[in-house]
């Protein structure tokens, strides 16, 4: 089984699709820095089932998609596919029978990896044993880094039995046998698990039987609980017959019964009817009766209430009389007396005439002194703001002078 091409498409570096063909046994790929070969040794080791995102230079496995450049845009899909010829026939198990195999892997971004071969489905371990004792692996010694030569030398005795093993193909008996005996540990597991269940059904089992036989003893029970139920019943219906005998009797003559008072019913209603014809009649009557009457009332209260406001006119006008009588009386000395005040009044204002005008010739020179006082008043105010802008000058100056005093201190003692 040999290597015939590597297909890459979204790997890395490789974002269109590539395929490195592999013509014989031996062949080197070369390049500058950065070209991608390092890559490609990354991508086996990947579709070979490697899950460790250190190991392929990376911090997550999706890392290994094409995460853009700034020409490119970012990929969501890497794969990475080995081809086999195999016309040999030496591919293990069913798989000898084809003539190329094809192993292939890929992984979408945040939706995990899958493995396939020859376009099927399928797991991780088909694929490893498929290479089991070949030597080739994601992490064998058929790949050979940079500095793996080093840790092979400097490789502890286990670690290096481990790839002396793997190189001589014993590995792969070694894989078998700890399948095998973890086949039957996982047996014996089992069968201890099987006598367990068996020991339990067997507990079950006892338990069942004895409910089996309760069941039993219960359905025969049930029998005869049938058996006198209907006995039972069989007497209670024969008892409730003979009531219901007696109770159609009794409803036959409650029957006629109901009959005759209904007869009489309806002779009491008709006699009832001729009773209300009659109430309506003196009920209308009656209203005639008691019309006329409320006319009546009505006309003897309008005569009594004239009656009275004539009565009350007649009060208020003798009481109106007596009022203006007081009142002309009163008004006469009234008159008398205004008349004798209006001559006091008259000689007292020809003496106050004189005192009047003295005052008034007072009231202006008091007038005019005011006026004067404030005019004066006005230019003392105008006075004092300058003197105080004036004053106020000078400690302005001082102010800037004691700064300008105690900059040069700061400056003297700087």
């Amino acid at each position: 089984m040999r290597l015939k091409h590597i297909k890459l498409s979204g790997f890395k570096s490789f974002v269109d699709t590539t395929k490195v063909s592999v013509p014989t046994n031996l062949i080197g790929i070369v390049g500058p820095n950065g070209c991608g070969k390092s890559n490609i040794i990354d991508a086996i080791r990947w579709v070979m089932g490697e899950s460790s995102a250190k190991t392929l230079r990376g911090d997550h496995m999706e890392d290994v998609i094409f995460n853009g450049s700034t020409v490119r845009k970012p990929v969501n899909r890497a794969y990475v596919e080995l081809v086999f010829d195999n016309t040999d026939g030496s591919a293990p198990g069913s798989y000898a029978k084809y003539a190329e195999i094809a192993i292939r892997r890929e992984i979408v971004r945040e939706g995990g990896s899958k493995y396939f071969i020859n376009r099927t489905h399928c797991r991780r371990k088909d694929i490893h044993d498929i290479f089991l004792g070949t030597g080739l692996g994601p992490r064998s010694y058929s790949i050979i880094e940079q500095g793996m030569v080093g840790r092979i030398v400097e490789s502890k005795p286990e670690d290096l039995r481990v790839l002396i093993e793997e190189a001589a193909g014993i590995s792969k008996y070694k894989e078998r046998r700890r399948e095998t005996e973890n086949r039957i540990r996982h047996t014996r597991d089992n069968l201890s698990r099987v006598e367990d269940i068996i020991g339990e059904l067997e507990t079950q089992l006892r338990r069942l039987k004895r409910q089996a036989n309760d069941a039993e003893r219960y359905k025969k029970f049930k029998m005869e609980q049938r058996e006198l139920d209907s006995r039972v019943k069989t007497i209670k219906w024969s008892a409730l017959h003979s009531q219901v005998q007696e109770r159609d009797i009794e409803l036959e003559r409650l029957q006629t019964e109901f009959e005759s008072q209904v007869s009489e019913q309806r002779d009491v209603e008709s006699r009832i009817e001729e009773m209300r014809q009659q109430q309506v009649e003196l009920t209308e009557a009656l209203n005639k009766v008691q019309a006329e009457y409320y006319g009546i009332g009505g006309e003897v209260a309008a005569l009594e209430q004239s009656i009275e406001h004539t009565r009350v006119t007649r009060q208020q006008q003798q009481e109106e009389f007596k009022r203006l009588a007081e009142a002309e009386r009163e008004a006469t000395q009234n008159l008398a007396l205004d008349q004798t005040r209006l001559g006091e009044t008259e000689q007292h204002k020809l003496e106050l005439t004189p005192i009047v005008e003295q005052l008034g010739g007072q009231y202006q020179k008091a007038s005019d002194t005011f006026n004067k006082a404030e005019v004066d008043y006005q230019q003392w105010q105008e006075e004092w703001e300058r003197l105080n802008r004036d004053a106020a000058n000078p400690e302005k100056e001082r102010d800037v002078q004691s700064a300008r005093i105690e900059q040069q201190d700061r400056q003297i003692h700087h």
